[in-house]
């Protein structure tokens, strides 16, 4: 996946996530359960994206310094 798929997928993510915050606030207690664990889920693939982005915004280890 390039860097911009990357970035859009985490972007909707990020949405994603705000919104199932906001959905959980509000929700009752028998909902409130279902939405909690979407939201656990959302949150470790938004995390997993985060990791990819800025392990391929890093440049490899051996290109580091030019000498």
């Amino acid at each position: 996946m390039s860097i911009r798929a990357l970035a859009q997928e985490l972007y909707r993510m990020e949405r994603e996530v705000d919104d199932l915050r906001r959905e959980v606030e509000h929700a009752s207690l028998g909902l409130r359960n279902e939405l909690e664990l979407k939201l656990r889920k959302a949150v470790a693939y938004r995390n997993e994206l985060r990791g990819r982005l800025k392990a391929k915004k890093e440049p490899p280890p051996y290109r580091r310094t030019f000498r």
